[in-house]
């Protein structure tokens, strides 16, 4: 027995003797993966709470764009953008209120709007606003401005809409063979589920450059 207190000493000192050499380290990586799990948990209940305050304040975007209220469009959306930038809502907020904005006849307000979607939102969200973006510019005959925002690679479903407005700004450049080229990469890229046009459509444009464009 007094054999088996003696090892069992003997471990007790060495557990005490290898805590003092790396207790603190063994606490500090405890401490700092117990703080990983509530920051990570914290994290997800930010993300959680400022998407439902993002919601909140995109229903009063929706509700505003019904009445027509355009000073609190312009403040909701802005509220969006800058405060939650990071969710959905934000790009969404600023597509609906850069609509109204373009239907106002406000054509700088529309711009700064969708060039914020254009810049910081996500996948369709961005594609939309381009093209939106783009064809404005159109209208206002800031062509390079316009074939600026078509350069992006677009999602699939939009390439072909993509490469039709590049085609209608390349058009009223006055270069009628770059027009038809990007017709006709529009034409292959067009099918039933693309977002855009039809392709008879697409050939309409492409026959009126005629032949020898």
């Amino acid at each position: 027995m007094a054999h088996y207190d003696l090892e069992e000493q003997e471990q007790i000192d060495s557990i005490k003797t290898w805590w003092q050499m790396y207790g603190n380290l063994v606490t500090s990586l405890v401490t700092a993966a117990a703080l990983a799990v509530v920051g990570w948990q914290g994290w997800n209940w930010y993300q959680g709470n400022e998407t439902a305050k993002a919601a909140g304040v995109f229903a009063v975007l929706e509700q505003a764009v019904q009445a027509g209220d355009a000073q609190r469009i312009k403040s909701t959306a802005g509220e969006l953008t800058e405060k939650y930038g990071r969710s959905g809502y934000a790009g969404l907020g600023a597509l609906l209120a850069a609509k109204h904005s373009f239907d106002a006849g406000d054509l700088k307000t529309a711009k700064a709007q969708l060039g914020w979607v254009a810049e910081n939102a996500k996948d369709e969200l961005r594609d939309i606003a381009r093209l939106r973006l783009g064809a404005v510019l159109l209208d206002e005959q800031a062509y390079d401005e316009a074939l600026k925002q078509l350069e992006a690679t677009p999602a699939d479903a939009f390439a072909a809409r993509f490469l039709e407005l590049k085609g209608d700004v390349l058009s009223a450049q006055g270069k009628p063979a770059e027009a038809r080229t990007a017709y006709r990469s529009a034409l292959d890229k067009a099918s039933d589920k693309a977002v855009g046009p039809g392709r008879e459509l697409l050939q309409q444009k492409l026959d009126s450059l005629g032949e020898n464009a």
